[in-house]
């Protein structure tokens, strides 16, 4: 794959989220609508392409963890703010490719993480869990060893500890399960077809009236 080639031809091993998600959507993953700006002009562009609210993101190879150096803006409503938000990411971002990511807000109360690690033993191995901030904090994950099938899938989501979120609970339509079948395979897909991809993190998927995207996503390659 292109982007891969690029970054190992660079000498990286670590993939900006913008490239991380361009790979789940050639699997046809479901991402947020996103552009990456560099300059102003293309801020006002793609502000008005996607529409408000939006979220701003430091996107660089060079930063892993972006809210733990303040590179996001959250619920960002109007041209000024999204152009001070711009500039204050701009000014603390890093490394020669950086650039600010534009993107639809997602409205969602449910978080998920899905991942894929190579074993050095059984190879890639897909993980679903619990996501967002409790994801390291609460461990609730369950793994297959790719390729995996609807059943691997169905299965994996039954045994986390908090599966009944994948409910209609409160008013808030039950989860696709379908389609969180469909990502989980297809991250199983991209372990099995491309070797030098050591890990992917999906952290969060956000479930959007039920239906799951891709929010934020980190591709490491060997």
């Amino acid at each position: 794959m292109e982007i891969i080639d690029k970054a190992l031809s660079e000498g990286r091993t670590t993939l900006s989220e913008y490239e991380s998600k361009q790979i789940l959507a050639a699997y046809q993953i479901p991402i947020t609508r996103e552009l990456l700006v560099q300059d102003v002009d293309d801020l006002g562009r793609a502000t008005h392409e996607i529409g408000y609210p939006l979220v701003l993101k430091g996107c660089s190879a060079a930063v892993a963890h972006k809210s733990e150096k303040g590179l996001i803006r959250l619920d960002v409503r109007d041209d000024q703010e999204a152009r001070t938000a711009f500039e204050d990411i701009m000014d603390n971002l890093d490394g020669p490719d950086r650039a600010v990511l534009v993107q639809e807000m997602i409205q969602g109360q449910r978080e998920l993480v899905m991942g894929l690690t190579r074993d050095p033993q059984f190879g890639p191995c897909v993980m679903f869990g619990l996501g967002g901030i409790f994801a390291e904090i609460l461990e609730d994950v369950s793994f297959r060893v790719a390729p995996l099938t609807e059943r691997d899938a169905r299965e994996m989501m039954g045994e986390i500890r908090a599966r009944k979120i994948l409910g209609a609970v409160r008013g808030l339509a039950a989860a696709d399960v379908e389609a969180l079948a469909e990502m989980l395979i297809a991250l199983g897909r991209i372990g099995l077809e491309h070797e030098r991809i050591e890990e992917i993190d999906v952290n969060p998927v956000i479930l959007r009236q039920g239906r799951p995207v891709a929010a934020d996503a980190l591709v490491v390659l060997s």
